[in-house]
């Protein structure tokens, strides 16, 4: 029996860039340590591939998921209060003027 535990938005964006970046590292380390004895352009050629990854692994790891409200949630009660104020606001002038 296999129980899986579904991962937060959060988790899975920290799993992804992770993992690209683990992806970067181990390019970079064949790339100098291996496969340079054999072909110094292929080892080149994978360094600027590995060189490409840190800025989509950022922008991976920063993407919100739709419906996700990290950026805005302070703890504050009244800011949070006041968001969820305009939420409901917007939902409700969609709701009356469709496009």
């Amino acid at each position: 029996m296999s129980t899986h535990r579904r991962l937060s938005a959060p988790q899975r964006r920290h799993r992804r860039y992770f993992l690209l970046m683990g992806v970067c590292l181990v390019l970079f380390l064949l790339a100098w340590s291996v496969v340079r004895l054999w072909s110094v352009p292929a080892a080149v050629a994978m360094c600027l591939v590995a060189m490409v990854i840190p800025p989509v692994a950022a922008i991976i790891g920063n993407r919100r998921d739709p419906g996700e409200r990290w950026w805005d949630e302070c703890g504050d009660p009244e800011s949070d209060r006041w968001w969820r104020e305009l939420d409901d606001r917007d939902d409700r002038d969609d709701e009356q003027h469709p496009q």
